[in-house]
């Protein structure tokens, strides 16, 4: 079992930053890729980014490219997201997820954290 924590969401207004943390605890962190989803109201959960076991292969959806950037610290058990040039359209629960293969589909993670709420002011 992996138990995963995410925190740093918020209130941010439109061009502002903030970086997501997911805090991971259980099975040894660093054997799992990571990946980050989040789901607005009335939308299915949507693939964000993803980065395998060592952030050697990283995979970006195109409505984030060149905006947020996935890292993660194997010596701390976490993973990051990093959010730039926040939009309205990046307002979403955030979820952090583990699985063996970094990839967009959700269906390949095991273990989900319970979400942090980011929310985007115009």
């Amino acid at each position: 079992q992996v138990q995963l924590v995410e925190s740093g969401g918020g209130l941010v207004q439109a061009g502002g930053s903030l970086r997501l943390s997911c805090a991971a605890s259980g099975r040894p962190f660093s054997s799992y890729a990571m990946g980050w989803f989040r789901q607005a109201p009335g939308k299915e959960r949507e693939f964000v980014q993803a980065i395998s076991w060592n952030g050697g292969t990283r995979y970006d959806a195109d409505s984030v490219k060149g905006r947020f950037t996935i890292s993660r610290d194997n010596a701390r058990n976490t993973v990051y997201l990093q959010m730039n040039s926040l939009k309205p359209e990046d307002t979403a629960v955030y979820y952090c997820a583990a699985g063996r293969l970094a990839t967009p589909d959700l269906k390949q993670y095991d273990y989900w954290g319970q979400g942090t709420q980011v929310t985007v002011s115009s």
